[in-house]
Formats: structure tokens, C-alpha cells, sequence
């Protein structure tokens, strides 16, 4: 899943510190409307019409928000900065969406961490790895893959919605990205909802909503139009550099 938004920087050039921090300076979660909807004993119907969605900042992620809006649900925005190239763009990107008057955004939790960026092994992370040029005809797996990224992300999302008594995560994977990415494939989803449904508690129902899995970016497009997601706050490259540079896996 990125945006690819794989489902999607070293912040401000520095490796953050492991071990040091407590959890409130790992993770802040910003109001974005009004008070906090109350999570305390909830109707089945209340947590049916509550979903996380992972919040990259990029394209794919935008549409899959607005996409869980317009099936009823009350959104809770999860965003992960964990030492990627485009940290910072993305952090504001995804703000910026949480902030939309057009979306039912109840809340949004950012999450800092460096594990993935210490464990290393991509371009995204490792500044000594230059990010490849897209390669559609390639059986490789590109270096921006991030070493089982989705399920750390779809852990904390599935923690979240567990805490906050929500009834799905959505996430923003799609067809092209699982020609190459293994952590984006309709498999890896199946599998990962069954591992949720058997470690969460035996009152908690939490689907997994991958809307776009089958389809193509331009599909995406399409459907992100039509529901007028404001693609002009997104941000969609693997390189840092302004204006996105159009050829990279992203």
C-alpha cells in the first residue's frame, strides 16, 4: 500500500533516536474538527460508520479518503513519517487534506518513527541509495521497496481503529503496485485481515478496505475526479525535488 501510496525522508536531515523518546514526542494527534468524537461505549452502528485511513500525502491515499467519505464513514487520519525521502512534503500534504472542510475528518495521528530507516535496505530511507527510474517491464523488485512497510503501517492503523472502536482501514494500494511491491498484493491483504481478525479482541470487527487493489492509477484518476479530491495538495514522487519528477515508481 503507498501511495504507494506504498500503500506511501530523513526530516529536517536527522535520524531520530531510538529508545530516548517518550511515546507522547513519537506520536501527536491533532484535532482537525471540533471536539474528539467520543469513542466511549459505542453503538455497532457508530463503529460501523467509524474507518482509519492511512494518509500518505500522496495521490493514491487522498482518493482512497475521499472514497471512504462517500461510503458514510467518519474519517481518522493516520500519517507516518519514518525517515522517508519526502517526509516533510508528505506530513504537510496530509495535514493539509485533514484540514478540508469537504471531509468528515474526526481525527488525525502522526506517528514518527526511525525503525525502518535504521533497518535501511531502500532507496526511500537510505541516503546512499539513489531512487531508480520506474521500470515497467522489470521482474526485479524496485529499490523503493521498503522492506515490509505495509504491515507496520497496517499494524498501527489496526491499533488505532481497535482503540478508537472503528469498523475499517483503508488503505491505498493498487494493481500496479503489486506487480513489484509483495506487501501490496491482494494476498498480502487477505492474509493480513485474518491475522487482525484472530489478535484483536473477540468484540472487535475491523474489515480491511483496499478499494483500489485491482485497479490502474489511471482508474484511480478517474475516480478521485469524480469526486473532486484536490490533487493539487498532494504530493506523488519518491525524490524530494520540485516539480515531481514524473518517472519514478510513485
Amino acid at each position: 500500500m503507498t501511495d504507494s501510496d506504498n500503500a506511501t525522508a530523513d526530516q529536517n536531515g536527522e535520524e531520530q533516536t531510538s529508545g530516548n523518546q517518550t511515546s507522547e514526542e513519537q506520536s501527536s494527534r491533532d484535532q482537525t474538527s471540533g471536539d474528539q468524537t467520543s469513542n466511549e461505549n459505542p453503538t455497532a452502528d457508530e463503529a460501523d460508520s467509524r474507518a482509519v485511513v492511512l494518509v500518505s500525502g500522496g495521490m493514491d491515499s487522498a482518493t482512497t479518503a475521499y472514497e471512504a467519505a462517500a461510503r458514510g464513514y467518519e474519517l481518522y487520519f493516520l500519517h507516518t513519517s519514518y525517515g522517508q525521502n519526502t517526509e516533510t512534503k508528505e506530513y504537510e500534504c496530509a495535514r493539509a487534506l485533514a484540514e478540508r472542510e469537504d471531509l468528515p475528518v474526526a481525527d488525525f495521528l502522526h506517528i514518527e518513527t526511525d525503525h525502518l530507516k535504521r533497518i535501511g535496505a531502500s532507496s526511500l530511507t537510505d541516503d546512499e541509495m539513489a531512487v531508480a527510474d520506474a521500470d515497467p517491464d522489470s521482474d526485479e523488485i524496485p529499490t523503493s521497496y521498503v522492506p515490509f512497510r505495509n504491515a507496520n503501517l497496517l499494524s498501527m492503523a489496526v491499533s488505532y481503529a481497535e482503540a478508537n472502536d472503528c469498523g475499517a482501514v483503508f488503505v491505498g494500494a493498487h494493481s500496479e503496485d503489486y506487480s513489484g511491491y509483495p506487501d501490496c498484493r491482494p494476498e498480502f491483504f487477505d492474509a493480513f485481515e485474518t491475522m487482525v481478525d484472530v489478535g484483536t479482541k473477540p468484540e472487535t470487527d475491523i474489515a480491511l478496505e483496499v478499494p483500489f487493489v485491482h485497479d490502474s492509477k489511471t482508474d484511480i484518476v478517474e475516480r478521485g475526479l469524480a469526486l473532486d479530491v484536490p490533487y493539487e495538495l498532494t504530493w506523488s514522487c519518491y525524490r524530494d525535488d520540485e516539480p515531481a519528477c514524473g518517472t519514478c515508481d510513485a
